[in-house]
């Protein structure tokens, strides 16, 4: 195997790369015939649950303060989401996901959902539930304040 040094099994920083790479192109491709991206999907995602500040969600997705700013602007432009004051908070904003929004998220995680079947009907059954199983115990375990998200990282984001 070319990831493998001789010897030695195969590189998981490698192999973990490659297919978040693959992955993430894919969902980029199907969330473009909705005209929005990933970090749009995510900000909507995080956003549905209500009551969160726009600075919540972006340290929830790992998105720093612009392009959290730029990230909105296009959301409410688009008439997916809007910013209102916080009752608590004068210089926070909490962010509201609007039903234009939410009609779109729902299609969105259709399509997450269907390409998380595709990638995973390449295994059988017992081995897709291990690997996320696994991948579910790396990164709310050893690699969860690992990236550029620190505690908590982008589960469920």
């Amino acid at each position: 195997m070319s990831t493998c040094a001789p010897g030695s099994g195969p590189d998981l920083m490698f192999l973990l790369s490659s297919a978040s790479h693959a992955l993430v192109a894919e969902h980029a491709a199907g969330l473009a015939e909705l005209g929005i991206s990933p970090r749009d999907y995510h900000v909507l995602l995080r956003a549905r649950a209500g009551e969160l500040t726009q600075r919540q969600i972006g340290e929830a997705c790992g998105i720093d303060k612009t392009t959290m700013v730029v990230t909105l602007d296009q959301l409410e432009a688009a008439g997916l989401a809007r910013r209102r004051p916080s009752p608590t908070d004068r210089r926070a904003r909490l962010v509201e996901v609007t039903e234009q929004g939410l009609a779109v998220l729902d299609r969105a995680q259709q399509i997450a959902g269907r390409i998380q079947q595709d990638v995973l009907a390449g295994l059988p059954a017992a081995e897709r539930e291990a690997l996320l199983r696994t991948l579910w115990g790396l990164v709310t375990g050893r690699l969860s304040g690992a990236g550029p998200c620190g505690s908590g990282g982008r589960i469920g984001c």
